[in-house]
């Protein structure tokens, strides 16, 4: 078994009756298959030859009851391969999207949408396919192969040569292909990875592709991807399937020589026709089986480059994991600070977004993020919940580094909604109260009017039970990020970060959103990302970020007199309106 292999086998174990019962009653079938051409032989020898019809009815009944009996050994072994195979296939996929949800945000970035979908359906597919293979033919094939050619030896002793001479022919076109096909295989999977990135990449996309009118270059894009795809698999293919050819042109000569000289030693009485009838099936069931045995090589061969694949993601070690003794029976108040926090995507080798920043906020207090495109503000809430850790400097909420905390409970106490909202395949309930299933619908109704979705969710005919489309299709990018909003107050977080969460929301709504967060919890932390000047004018405090540094930090008007860079955003967007007035 090859070693990219040997790690799943322990989601095998709990299947071992079935694994085990497979090959036992396969193995009860080749010995009833290994048995027929023996019969055959006597009903040519003893029963046509000297015309003993009694030998021929009886030995064709016998024949007939153990076909019967093959066959149940047969079914009975592909009910419980299948069996097996099917619950290694289901814990398999069920344990490789868990470890996929417990991987961090840092080694999701690695290992993109595309390439995981592929590893979670097509990989696990060709494993589970080789694990029922390995149990249906990995004890069929030998056997028949070493049965086959003991039976033939025994048979005609004066034939060995020919098997004997043919199987390292065989064996010689056999290796040669795996060897060409095998790299081909990991490839396969590769450029089938492309085609599913292109493919998530449009379907996500799909509004900016139909308003851009990119329909054509995305068609191309595709195109491109999957011609890959085809050209690589043809040939793979194109080598297997030279296997089979090979194997009839070679069969087809053993048997021409068993014929030739078998023909002459019937001449010459040394051999019954019988016995050259029951050579020429044992040397097809040897043959047949290299064959298998073959077939099985590769198959194995394909699934050990999806293993590796599946087996990448399964080693892929968490980089944000709570500590063994992180603490968990804490109380975590809205305090949150910066402590000379310098942060890049890549580790410590790659250029940094943040830059020593040092900043804090009180409980209750609303601190807005202003900045340019790139300077990092999105980079640096991150680091609150955790998603990332810093490369130096640390970061703190209600007192305690991030790091100390076990992630469920840092995370409890904070609630998160980004500009680009997600939604979930179910009603409108039901995502608002994703973080807290068992919140009442009082709750969630509360959390609604806070966050100005009430209104349009009841003018829905449905209300709350309003089925929400695949991503949030059947509603306005406002109502989605409302509903986000709602989403992030159910949970009742001590630290609330609205993440440009209200881009798509007009002014008005807005600004009630601003005024029903302050009066829905005093003591609550509001950290607000915002492109619009006019929705952080009132927040106790404007950190302004210029490349990944805190470059100005005060109020409204405090920032109006001391700092060039929020005067010159303040007076781009508001034409310099009174402060008061903006």
């Amino acid at each position: 078994m090859s070693r990219s292999l040997k790690p799943l086998v322990r989601f095998l174990r709990p299947y071992w009756r079935w694994a085990v019962l497979a090959p036992l009653l396969m193995l009860f079938e080749v010995a009833m298959d290994l048995m027929q051409p023996r019969l055959m032989q006597r009903i040519v020898d003893e029963g046509i030859t000297p015309m003993n019809m009694p030998v021929v009815i009886q030995t064709g009944l016998l024949m007939v009851g153990l076909a019967i009996l093959g066959w149940f050994g047969g079914a009975g072994n592909g009910f419980f391969a299948t069996k097996a195979a099917q619950g290694f296939g289901a814990d398999l996929r069920g344990a490789l999207f868990r470890h996929v949800q417990s991987l961090s945000f840092a080694n999701l970035d690695r290992l993109e949408t595309g390439q995981l979908v592929t590893r979670l359906t097509n990989d696990v597919t060709h494993v589970q396919e080789a694990v029922m293979t390995l149990l249906r033919i990995l004890i069929r094939a030998p056997l028949l192969m070493v049965g086959g050619l003991v039976m033939a030896v025994l048979t005609a002793p004066s034939l060995a040569f020919i098997p004997l001479g043919l199987m390292p022919l065989l064996l010689l076109v056999v290796v040669w292909l795996v060897r060409r096909a095998t790299p081909l295989f990991g490839q396969v999977q590769a450029r089938l990875d492309g085609v599913n990135q292109v493919m998530e990449e449009n379907l996500s996309g799909v509004r900016v592709v139909k308003a851009f009118v990119r329909k054509a270059h995305e068609v191309l894009r595709f195109g491109r991807s999957n011609e890959d795809l085809v050209a690589t698999t043809i040939r793979a293919m194109r080598l297997m399937a030279l296997m089979h050819p090979a194997m009839i042109v070679i069969l087809n000569a053993g048997i021409v020589a068993v014929l030739w000289f078998g023909g002459v030693r019937v001449a010459e009485g040394s051999l019954q026709v019988g016995q050259i009838l029951a050579f020429v099936n044992y040397l097809q069931q040897t043959l047949f089986s290299l064959v298998m045995v073959s077939m099985l090589i590769v198959q194995v061969a394909r699934a050990n480059a999806s293993a590796e694949r599946i087996a990448e993601v399964l080693r892929a070690h968490p980089e944000v994991q709570s500590r063994p003794n992180a603490l968990r029976d804490v109380a975590l108040d809205g305090r949150v600070a910066f402590e000379g926090v310098t942060f890049s995507y890549h580790g410590s080798g790659g250029a940094p977004v943040l830059r020593d920043v040092s900043f804090a906020v009180e409980p209750g207090q609303t601190v807005a993020l202003l900045g340019a495109t790139g300077s990092g503000k999105s980079s640096l809430v991150h680091l609150i919940p955790r998603f990332y850790d810093p490369d130096a400097g640390r970061v703190t909420v209600g007192g305690y580094d991030v790091r100390d905390l076990d992630l469920a409970t840092l995370r409890r106490a904070i609630g998160i909604a980004t500009q680009e909202t997600v939604l979930f395949s179910g009603t409108i309930r039901d995502n608002i109260r994703y973080g807290r299933p068992e919140a009442s619908d009082e709750e969630v109704i509360a959390a609604a009017r806070v966050a100005q979705a009430h209104d349009f969710i009841t003018s829905f005919p449905e209300g709350y039970d309003t089925v929400v489309g695949q991503r949030g299709v059947n509603l306005s990018g406002g109502q989605k990020q409302r509903l986000a909003i709602a989403r992030a107050l159910l949970v009742d977080p001590a630290v609330l970060i609205l993440d440009d969460s209200t881009s798509s929301v007009d002014v008005e709504t807005a600004a009630r959103i601003q005024v029903a967060l302050r009066e829905a919890r005093a003591d609550r932390t509001c950290i607000l990302i915002a492109q619009r000047i006019s929705s952080v004018l009132h927040a106790d405090q404007i950190l302004v970020q210029d490349e990944g540094q805190i470059v100005a930090a005060g109020t409204h008007r405090e920032l109006l007199a001391a700092s060039d860079l929020y005067r010159d955003i303040y007076e781009s967007q508001l034409g310099g309106e009174d402060s008061v007035n903006g």
